[in-house]
């Protein structure tokens, strides 16, 4: 243990994370007004690619979504308890197709209406602040591929006596 508690200082990640959390609050609020029980907003994107493809394994969906497997596997678990999804038997013994539900398929139209009301809203957020947040994104991924995250951290990082 250290002499200060570093954890006493603010946390940089606090106020994106908060803002985060509560931009999907109020999607899933326009959910719950439209009698939408149980559905959250990050089952939106693979409700909606499963509408479009068909049946997909788990390592599937997550490569065409780019997210990782572990996330999709839980959002999967997820959907499944709200009965939206189901999981059959895979081409062979380690792997499942995920597919829609009656309930999940008559879902998707209106995902896809918020889907697409959620990124003109992005977009007139992005109209009405200085600096817009989607071209800091950018910038903030350019910057990490020019110099890595790890390696700033690296730089930082001042390991205690062993």
């Amino acid at each position: 243990m250290t002499s200060s508690d570093p954890t006493a200082l603010p946390d940089p990640w606090h106020s994106l994370h908060e803002l985060l959390a509560a931009m999907d609050a109020e999607i899933e609020q326009v959910y719950v007004e439209r009698g939408i029980e149980g559905v959250r907003p990050r089952f939106a994107y693979p409700l909606i690619r499963l509408a479009h493809t068909g049946p997909l394994t788990i390592r599937e969906l997550a490569k065409s979504l780019d997210r990782s497997h572990s996330a999709i596997s839980q959002t999967i678990a997820a959907m499944r308890k709200e009965d939206l999804v189901t999981s059959e038997p895979g081409p062979d013994a380690r792997t499942r197709r995920i597919g829609l539900t009656e309930r999940g398929r008559s879902l998707v139209p209106f995902l896809e209406a918020e889907w697409r009301a959620t990124h003109a809203t992005v977009a007139e957020l992005d109209g009405e602040i200085p600096y817009a947040l989607s071209t800091a994104v950018e910038e903030v991924r350019r910057a990490l591929e020019h110099r890595s995250m790890r390696q700033r951290l690296l730089h930082h990082l001042v390991e205690p006596p062993r």
